[in-house]
């Protein structure tokens, strides 16, 4: 049996299972009041079982059964939650992925988008937004802003972004030919190579931060997710920061980070603190189903530690920062985390498929458990609400609070990822490094050129507010001069998208920045990049520079 533990959808992440094998639990003799559940279970498989033979005798069509079957224990599992999931047969490849970190591809993300075809009409395409360093996308050519056409010589017309991924990926070792169309040109181009396995560094990013401020070096790692040998990743780039670099603590960024592998984590926090309790694992019945303990004696045990998280900091992230935290190890800076401390285990069932079932909750060396969901009220027929006091709250909490303004249309009208493709096409080299790169005056001007030519629409949230309330006051008995104040606010909550550009000068440089360095140093280069505008960073490279001068 394979435990696993992992966030939710709303974390943009890999998951995988443990690769411990575990210990048979004896668990206690059924009591009568279990007897009773089973019966009621039996009782309701019967009635399913009967519906099912009613509908193959006398439903007047014949019916897709796979499908039917698939679609009853698929709305059956949205009643449990949402990490409870069956995989039939032909989901085997996914839940592959999702163990190992793993996949057969050309590793490269893609996004699919409305765009105008014509006067009036709108068509969506799927367009390469990201290929990876390394991997057989960029090696071959292909470029962000790529939009594909066809996969193998079929269509992608019409398809869901989810389809046409499936269509990438693959047999590693088979041949894959893509027809894209590149932006600015009139015939399309045909690449073939073949398909790689694909498993994406846990380890996105690492570096230290010297400078005359700080007593010593600081060591930096932005870890990604836990997946199988990633702690042996992290424990590599440590080493390398220690022996080359001569840093005198880390930090390490665990923003974003949905989780994963419950040994990995167990094996990073085993880096900093031997022979303790890492997590506890507990079921339907009160004795711990595993205790998770460090194996081996820690390699920096006084090394001053760091930890930055977020609201999307989940699972076994939240595992490492909530132990450390715990064991007086390490400093937490961020927001509250995610709070999912449920754990799942993939069981086999029949016809080669296989469900994902939460099997228990897990419990930090305090005693906490994160979990901020009670997923049970939902069979009680309560409303699911966060519980505030789930998660894992930092010691140094910082507001991340955003204000809207204008680079969110920016942003979801793709102008930023539009622009940055025009740009690369233009400057085939960028002579800056990622950490020179800036965003010139004369750019941000010619990035307004480029709003203009495309018909960039700009409306505040205010806006349509005012546009509502003006329209129901043109509606109701109000007198003119009530009528023409109201009217003149127009230029106020509608401001020009140029005016607001530059209102917000440092916002768009930042973004436009990101998305541009993207295009020439990929994803390494993007959070070099983006990681000098880091207000939390300075503050986490204070605090680490605080732990070394401390007596």
């Amino acid at each position: 049996m394979k435990k696993i533990c992992h966030c939710s959808g709303l974390c943009p992440v890999i998951v995988a299972v443990l690769f411990l094998s575990l210990p048979a639990v004896s668990l206690p003799a059924y009591s009568q009041s279990r007897q009773q559940e089973t019966g009621r279970v039996a009782k309701q498989l019967d009635i399913f079982n009967d519906v099912m033979r009613e509908l193959d005798i006398n439903y007047v069509d014949t019916l897709d059964y796979e499908s039917v079957v698939e679609t009853a224990i698929n709305q059956m599992l949205r009643q449990v939650d949402p990490y409870t999931v069956y995989y039939s047969e032909k989901d085997s490849k996914q839940l592959k992925e999702m163990t190992t970190g793993q996949y057969g591809g050309i590793g490269a993300v893609i996004q699919q988008r409305e765009v105008k075809t014509g006067k009036d009409g709108k068509e969506l395409q799927t367009f390469i937004a990201n290929p990876y360093e390394g991997l057989p996308a960029q090696r071959n050519g292909l470029m962000a802003g790529d939009r594909i056409m066809s996969v193998d010589g079929e269509s992608v017309k019409g398809l869901k972004v989810s389809e046409v991924s499936r269509k990438l990926r693959g047999v590693p070792g088979t041949t894959i030919t893509i027809e894209i169309l590149r932006s600015g040109e009139k015939k399309a181009r045909k690449f073939a190579f073949l398909r790689e396995e694909i498993r994406l560094e846990p380890v996105r990013y690492y570096c230290a931060y010297k400078a005359d401020s700080l007593s010593q070096p600081v060591g930096y790692i932005a870890f990604n997710d836990f997946t199988d040998n990633s702690a042996r990743d992290f424990e590599r780039a440590l080493d390398d920061l220690v022996t080359n670099d001569h840093i005198g603590s880390l930090i390490i960024d665990l923003r974003d980070n949905g989780g994963g592998l419950i040994g990995q984590a167990v094996d990073m926090v085993n880096l900093f603190v031997d022979n303790t309790v890492v997590v506890d694992t507990k079921g339907k019945h009160d004795e711990p189903l595993y205790t998770y303990r460090t194996r081996y004696q820690a390699r920096y045990p006084d090394l001053p530690l760091v930890i930055m998280v977020n609201k999307n900091t989940a699972s076994a992230a939240e595992i490492v920062c909530g132990a450390l935290q715990d064991l007086h190890r390490a400093t937490l800076i961020g927001q509250r985390t995610f709070g999912k401390g449920l754990v799942q285990s993939i069981r086999p069932i029949a016809h080669n498929g296989s469900i994902k079932v939460t099997t228990a909750r897990y419990y930090l060396p305090s005693g906490r458990c994160i979990q901020a969901i009670d997923y049970a009220e939902r069979q009680k027929g309560n409303e699911l609400k966060k519980d505030t006091a789930g998660g894992i709250l930092p010691d140094i909490v910082i507001n991340d609070s955003v204000k809207v303004d204008v680079t969110f249309p920016l942003y979801t009208q793709n102008m930023f990822f539009d622009y940055a493709t025009l740009y690369r096409q233009k400057h085939p080299v960028l002579t800056a490094s990622a950490t020179d790169f800036v965003v010139s005056d004369e750019m941000i001007e010619d990035f307004c050129r480029f709003l203009e030519e495309k018909d960039f629409k700009y409306e505040t949230e205010t806006g349509k507010f005012y546009k509502e309330l003006l329209t129901l006051a043109r509606k109701e008995d109000l007198d003119s001069a009530t009528l023409a104040q109201l009217e003149s606010f127009e230029s106020a909550v509608q401001p020009d998208y140029k005016e607001a550009v530059y209102r917000n000068k440092e916002n768009v440089q930042n973004l436009l920045g990101r998305e541009i360095i993207l295009r020439y140093y990929y994803q390494k280069g993007e959070l070099a990049y983006v990681l000098r505008f880091d207000k939390e960073l300075k503050r986490a490279l204070k605090e680490a520079d605080r732990l070394l001068r401390k007596p």
